[in-house]
């Protein structure tokens, strides 16, 4: 028994910020942007927008596609590292906003690579019999939590969600290896100090800015390249296929080096991988479920197709998963 994806949502926010509204902001420019991250825009969430509506639209959507009832859903996993609250999880207001009364509901944080955790549960619980459908959802408002006096990191976040459907298969279909993997020794690579037990928001907290996401930029992407290679390379082995009979590689979407970094080492042409990382930024869990959708809506996503996803963020985690579609 395998899961399969049958179908999927997304939504951003109707706010864009453009490279140009940031050269307002910062010292910074479209021209420095566009090289170093290959964002030219990215979608901020309204000030009456949380994680959970985000979450809630991108939903609706998938649901729709698959013709189904949010009473149909019986597992709900959202990857996020912006919940609503603290308590309760951003999946359980979300079972509350879609009617899902005959779900179970929690939240996953595994950062960038969120969507890829959220989906490696959701798969066991599918396999396992334990879920006879699973609604999966990367959602951020990154936006709340960026520092937008600091230029490194304020030019990548962005806002968004996006969602997809499982249900079991016995076809040759579905999730064939998914693999998920971390590292808490490198946790500085990409952290927020406070805002948690260790560093509760004060006075002190905000003077010094402390609760806004921090990020090594150098280290993180020498360390990301050579990782989502390797473990997109062990996934391949694993399923028995080779990179030229990928159909497409949707990678998250952080940065436009590291992504042609990453299709070089692994002899993908670019036409081969989805990027739509210059009109959203970096929406984090977000960001391979948006791109996902909108390479099927697009028809580069076929029946039968060998499509591989692959993320790496902080924890420092990443993961990758091998599907036949």
């Amino acid at each position: 028994m395998r899961a399969r994806i049958v179908a999927t949502g997304s939504y951003v926010p109707e706010k864009v910020l453009t490279n140009f509204d940031l050269e307002k902001m910062v010292d910074t420019s479209d021209e420095w942007i566009t090289e170093r991250t290959g964002i030219k825009e990215r979608r901020i969430a309204s000030p009456q927008q949380a994680t959970s509506d985000l979450a809630y639209e991108a939903s609706i959507s998938a649901l729709k596609k698959a013709e189904l009832r949010a009473e149909d859903i019986d597992l709900i996993v959202v990857a996020t590292v912006t919940p609503d609250m603290l308590v309760p999880s951003a999946a359980c207001i979300l079972q509350m906003k879609l009617g899902a009364k005959n779900a179970v509901a929690f939240d996953i944080n595994g950062a960038c690579t969120g969507f890829l955790y959220a989906l490696s549960v959701a798969e066991k619980f599918i396999r396992t019999g334990a879920s006879k459908r699973a609604l999966v959802i990367g959602a951020e408002t990154l936006s709340r939590f960026t520092d937008w006096t600091d230029r490194s990191i304020c030019v990548l976040l962005a806002d968004g969600a996006g969602a997809v459907i499982l249900e079991p298969t016995d076809k040759d279909e579905g999730i064939e290896v998914i693999d998920i993997f971390s590292d808490g020794t490198l946790w500085d690579f990409i952290h927020m100090p406070a805002g948690g037990s260790k560093m509760p928001v004060d006075e002190n907290v905000l003077r010094e800015r402390l609760n806004y996401i921090k990020m090594k930029g150098n280290e993180t992407f020498k360390v990301a390249v050579k990782t989502l290679e390797e473990v997109v390379d062990a996934t391949l082995k694993k399923g028995g296929i080779k990179s030229s009979q990928l159909s497409l590689l949707v990678p998250h979407q952080a940065n436009i080096r590291i992504i042609q970094a990453m299709a070089k080492r692994l002899d993908l042409p670019l036409d081969k991988v989805m990027i739509n990382i210059n009109k959203y930024g970096n929406t984090s869990a977000a960001s391979i479920p948006i791109a996902l959708d909108e390479a099927y809506e697009s028809g580069k996503v076929k029946r039968g197709d060998y499509i591989m996803l692959a993320a790496f963020g902080a924890g420092l985690t990443w993961g990758a998963a091998l599907i036949k579609w």
